[in-house]
């Protein structure tokens, strides 16, 4: 009996170490450099901590609205700029969450949006700069659930506002004498995911989202984004840029069922 006793402790450490081992497997893998193959085609990769910053709260309140803002950081005088920004979701089901492509006379310093997040995950923001390099900066986000997390809006709310657009700028002390805006776009859409269960039915709801967007001053570029599934529902970009004088601004949205969505509104009286 004494030794089934003293056997007792061993076979739980034992039970321990098997169950543990799994999590510290997962947590060892690291599947940055299978996506820097998948979707960089293995470019070397530079430190871009003195080129782009991103910014994510390490813990997420709601992991389906995750709020993220790219900057760039690079100095005024640096002959550079940066051509695209790619964010990369690591743990994701589709990693590459969105690739944001800037303007060459724009001078997009800021892009911020929502984003899903569906395990605790490092995520990379790559820039693209002119002189043809890729630079990397990362951080850690706490979070899981997003990429299946409910819809915010029933069904029928999200179709009667599908495809609507709000353009929204900011005030900036700055902005009489740099001409720099500060805006925002907003597109009602439920940007599903493809993981994501209808309550009713509990059949998974087929992935809708808007893939393309395209922002312009008239018909010079500020910003386009190649979006996924981590996009959060209804669409936000909230983002920096400088205006060349043009008194419309432009919005362009396309979608995975082929939608198109236009808008554009006056420069000095933006809104609905």
């Amino acid at each position: 009996m004494t030794g089934h006793i003293l056997r007792l402790p061993l076979i739980a450490a034992l039970l321990g170490i098997a169950l543990a081992a799994p999590v510290r497997a997962e947590e060892a893998y690291d599947p940055w450099p299978g996506l820097v193959q998948d979707i960089f085609n293995n470019r070397p990769m530079n430190d871009g901590s003195d080129v782009v910053g991103i910014e994510m709260p390490y813990r997420a309140e709601d992991a389906a609205i995750v709020p993220v803002t790219l900057r760039s950081k690079l100095s005024p005088g640096d002959a550079r700029r940066i051509r695209a920004i790619t964010l990369v979701i690591d743990r994701n089901p589709a990693p590459m969450a969105a690739k944001f492509e800037l303007g060459p006379d724009a001078n997009v310093t800021e892009i911020s949006t929502r984003v899903r997040v569906n395990n605790y995950t490092a995520v990379h923001a790559v820039a693209e700069l002119s002189d043809g390099q890729l630079y990397v900066s990362k951080t850690y986000v706490k979070a899981s659930g997003g990429c299946s997390a409910p819809a915010g809006k029933n069904a029928e709310e999200a179709r009667n506002r599908l495809g609507q657009m709000r353009y929204r700028q900011f005030a900036r002390e700055d902005a009489p004498a740099s001409r720099i805006r500060e805006a925002q776009i907003m597109i009602g859409h439920p940007n599903n995911s493809g993981l994501q269960m209808d309550q009713i039915t509990h059949l998974y709801i087929p992935a809708f989202f808007v893939n393309q967007l395209k922002l312009t001053q008239d018909d010079s570029l500020v910003l386009a984004m190649e979006g996924g599934i981590s996009i959060s529902e209804d669409p936000n970009l909230r983002f920096t840029y400088v205006s060349n004088g043009a008194r419309r601004f432009r919005a362009e949205a396309k979608d995975t069922d082929g939608h198109v969505f236009r808008n554009e509104w006056d420069v000095e009286k933006p809104g609905t």
